[in-house]
């Protein structure tokens, strides 16, 4: 049974099946040809007439200005009308001087054609508008500025293209004049500290009306060709640019993306309204797994002889006996897997990623070093082990990943370091039951081993220099997974360390990913930063053995069985 669509009364009253149906409906009902032909013909106009502009066409004008975009609506623009004589005669003056200077800096033809340019606009329009950007506010404070910082100042810049097209609709005229000293301007205008200018703007009916740019026609310059300006996906390689990074992976298309959120239109609950969950739901759908039912636990463990150097509260006997609980099926991780639904898969990544049976503990293969003082273990290694976690990652239903290795705190620090080119001390916690002794030698330890290896490493070399094997089996798993379209979700601070490093060699294996949850261990929000991730659980969990992997992948197999149930709206 299907139900009436619940329309709301305010914001977009559309449907994700009305926009899927005519995809262009937005489009204006009268031709656009008008607007693209005022593009075409705005030009930067330098005579004006004496005849006053009308208070309502400059209001519209302005109104024009004031809705163009802005970073995160910030809306920094101030406008600045000039009408006062006399403050024209003087912004007159600093351009004339302005104009001598530069000429002055010229080769002489250049500097001859500068000095024959028109540019007494500043006298003769009616109207001067002093563009100002307001900065005062903090970058960090607008969204979208921390980032970019001068997006305030491009926000200002639409704000004048928007100005320039409607002076032109209007039929008035507009030059854009520069030939200022931007502390000069700001003080003719009495712009306070913090306030910057853009210059001012002529504005006025035109007494020209040139039918190409003025600068071309003077032969300054000439409009280069679109084609000549238009680059496909990168920067070419045979310009300057470096050659673009191998990749294999693919992401689910737009039609997958678009469609998971176009069914979830037809849910009759508002859009979004499970929160977090539902952005979980509609990556695992875009997928093709939104039938999914179940799934696997995949625990990986190894030794570390890291752990030697007095990094960890416990010995190294406890990996071996959370293996066998693990095993046994006793494990908070392999019990918490159990009620959610999952099966276990227990992984010794110590002997090359393989499947662990009753007998077989986690035991190191060959010799590797501590990091502090050698690399984890070879590039050879590396790739085996990839190769493993790629086998074990392309499975059905829902795949959970977990850890169990005395000291892999300690090794996901330094690899989460060498990765990000991060302070070892931003991403060195204290792992499970440690004290500030034991976190001060971690420190030291990771600080130690990013020193000799270095930080901002392409993955493959990160993993060797500084990774362990249950967390190189564990980056394998996501690309594995990632080539078969399988949801992966992610454990804590360790797990993450292992998916940042597929998502480096594979950007693609990011659309594969949930985020389980958010632990208490250093590190790992600047990790999830990194991934893109929010996660679905912020329990302050220090448990590991992939029990916040189950504990979220039971709550994701839930909102897959409510997307799958919730009743539908009709067309």
């Amino acid at each position: 049974m299907t139900y009436p669509r619940p329309v709301p009364l305010i914001g977009d009253a559309t449907s994700a099946a009305e926009r899927a149906g005519d995809p262009a409906g937005w489009a204006m009902p009268d031709d656009a040809g008008g607007f693209y032909a005022v593009v075409a013909a705005r030009r930067d106009v330098r005579r004006y007439r004496p005849d006053p502009v009308p208070d309502d066409v400059l209001r519209r004008v302005l109104a024009a200005g004031h809705s163009a975009p802005s970073v995160g609506h910030s809306q920094p623009w101030r406008f600045v009308v000039v009408r006062d004589p006399a403050v024209r005669d003087r912004a007159a003056v600093l351009t004339d001087r302005e104009r001598l200077r530069q000429a002055a800096q010229m080769e002489p033809d250049a500097a001859r054609r500068l000095l024959d340019l028109q540019l007494e606009g500043v006298r003769e329009a009616p109207l001067g508008i002093v563009v100002c950007c307001d900065r005062r506010t903090p970058a960090a404070g607008v969204l979208g500025r921390a980032t970019f910082p001068d997006a305030d100042l491009w926000s200002c810049a639409a704000a004048i293209q928007n100005l320039w097209l409607a002076a032109r609709a209007e039929g008035l005229g507009m030059g854009w004049v520069t030939l200022f000293r931007p502390e000069e301007l700001a003080g003719l205008v009495g712009l306070p500290d913090g306030v910057a200018t853009l210059g001012w703007l002529c504005l006025g009916w035109p007494d020209e009306r040139p039918p190409a740019p003025g600068l071309e026609r003077a032969g300054w310059s000439r409009r280069l060709p679109l084609e000549a300006v238009v680059l496909e996906d990168r920067w070419p390689a045979d310009d300057g640019g470096p050659a673009a990074p191998p990749s294999h992976l693919r992401a689910p298309g737009r039609e997958d993306v678009v469609g998971a959120r176009d069914e979830a239109d037809r849910l009759l609950t508002p859009p979004g309204s499970l929160g977090v969950l539902d952005r979980a739901v509609d990556r695992v759908v875009a997928l093709g797994r939104g039938d999914v039912a179940g799934g696997t636990l995949v625990l990986a463990a190894a030794d570390h002889p890291v752990a030697a150097l007095g990094v960890s509260a416990y010995g190294g006997h406890v990996t071996r006996d959370v293996v066998r609980a693990a095993l046994a099926g006793t494990s908070v991780g392999a019990t918490a897997a159990a009620a959610a639904g999952l099966g276990t898969v227990v992984v010794d990544a110590g002997d090359d990623g393989d499947p662990l049976h009753a007998a077989r503990a986690a035991r190191p293969a060959g010799p590797r070093g501590d990091l502090a003082a050698a690399p984890a273990f070879t590039a050879a290694d590396v790739e085996r082990l990839l190769a493993a976690g790629r086998e074990l990652g392309a499975r059905d239903g829902l795949l959970a990943l977990g850890e169990v290795g005395v000291g892999n705190t300690t090794v996901a620090a330094a690899l989460a370091a060498g990765l990000l080119g991060a302070d070892p001390a931003d991403v060195t916690g204290l792992g499970s039951g440690a004290d500030s002794e034991v976190l001060e030698r971690k420190r030291a330890v990771v600080a130690q081993a990013v020193r000799r290896a270095g930080s901002g490493l392409a993955p493959e070399r990160a993993l060797a220099e500084l990774g362990g094997p249950e967390l190189t089996v564990l980056a394998g798993a996501v690309l594995g997974a990632a080539a078969a379209r399988t949801p992966v979700v992610l454990d804590g601070f360790a797990v993450s360390v292992a998916a940042l490093a597929a998502v480096l060699l594979e950007p693609g294996a990011q659309a594969c990913l949930v985020a389980g949850q958010r632990s208490r261990e250093r590190g790992h929000e600047l990790v999830l930063h990194a991934l893109g991730l929010e996660p679905l659980l912020d329990l302050r969990l220090r448990a590991g053995e992939g029990a916040g992997a189950a504990l979220a992948a039971g709550l994701l197999l839930d909102g897959l069985r409510v997307r799958r149930a919730t009743a539908r709206v009709g067309p």
